[in-house]
């Protein structure tokens, strides 16, 4: 199973990103998430969604802002992140849960296999 993520750079606050992970294998219909590190920061849970796309969930400081959503035909899942400040800059993980679930989790201890990380910049 491997995860490549992309669609980092850098912008300007209230800009906006959308991030996408393509999950190889049979990873296509997993629980996929996403996940953030800042410099200096622990990696922290950003958003996740279901296999089937049915159930999310996001991280109280992206509500409202970020949307994930996926595209199993394309093996892809998507961050469409809006309004964009300073304090979403990190480099960012989508990570795979292994298995079919309905449910989501937003621990990253769930998640056995992650991508390489795509940086995102904010300048305010």
């Amino acid at each position: 199973v491997q995860l490549q993520a992309s669609g980092g750079g850098s912008v300007q606050a209230g800009d906006s990103l959308r991030l996408s992970c393509t999950v190889s294998g049979r990873a296509f219909n997993w629980v996929i998430g996403w996940f953030r590190q800042a410099p200096g920061k622990e990696r922290e849970f950003v958003s996740t969604i279901s296999g089937s796309g049915e159930a999310t969930n996001y991280a109280d400081s992206v509500k409202g802002r970020f949307t994930i959503s996926r595209d199993n035909a394309k093996n892809t899942v998507y961050l469409q992140m809006n309004s964009l400040n300073s304090e979403d800059t990190a480099i960012y993980y989508c990570a795979a849960r292994q298995g079919y679930h309905t449910n989501v989790v937003t621990s990253a201890r769930y998640y056995r296999y992650w991508g390489q990380g795509t940086q995102v910049t904010v300048s305010s």
